[in-house]
C-alpha cells in the first residue's frame, strides 16, 4: 500500500532529525509547498558555534536546566539552550514567498515524543506564512 503524503513528509522530517547536533532531543522540520520541499532544518547550535554532539556536552545538562518529560513543551526552556530549533532553521533557509500557504512537518527522532512548536516558533511559523503544521500526533 502506498504511503500518504503527510506520513511521507513526516518520514523525511524524521530523517532530517538524524542530522541534529543536540544530545537531548533530535528534531527535524520540512517545509512543503505545492508538493515540493522548500527547506529543511534540524535543531542544533548556530552556524560557526560548537555543537553539543561534537564537544560531548549538553549545555542544558551542564547548567542543570530542568526538564519534565511529561509537562515541558518543546521550547519551554528556549532561553537556556544554545540550540536553534528545527522549525527556525527551516524557516531561515526558505524564501518567504515560497512559504505562503505552506505546510511544516515536524518530527522527533524519538517517536515517543509528540513535538509541537514552542511559542517563539509558532509566531515565526505564522509570520512566515505557513498555514499548517503536521506532526505524528496531528495537525495544528
Amino acid at each position: 500500500m502506498r504511503i500518504d503524503k503527510d506520513n511521507y513528509y513526516l518520514n523525511i522530517a524524521k530523517a532530517v532529525a538524524a542530522r541534529s547536533t543536540c544530545l537531548r532531543r533530535q528534531y527535524g522540520a520540512v517545509i512543503v509547498a505545492d508538493d515540493e520541499i522548500i527547506a529543511t532544518g534540524y535543531n542544533g547550535a548556530p552556524r560557526g558555534e560548537a555543537n553539543c554532539c561534537d564537544v560531548g556536552k549538553c549545555y542544558c545538562r551542564e547548567h542543570s536546566t530542568p526538564i519534565d518529560e511529561h509537562a515541558a513543551r518543546h521550547g519551554d526552556q528556549y532561553g537556556t539552550c544554545v540550540a536553534v530549533h528545527a522549525e527556525q532553521n527551516a524557516i531561515i533557509s526558505a524564501p518567504r514567498r515560497s512559504m505562503r500557504g505552506a505546510t511544516l512537518y515536524l518530527a522527533c527522532l524519538d517517536e515517543s515524543i509528540d513535538p509541537a512548536p514552542c511559542n517563539i516558533c509558532d509566531r515565526m511559523i505564522k509570520n512566515a506564512g505557513i498555514t499548517r503544521v503536521v506532526t505524528r500526533a496531528g495537525t495544528f
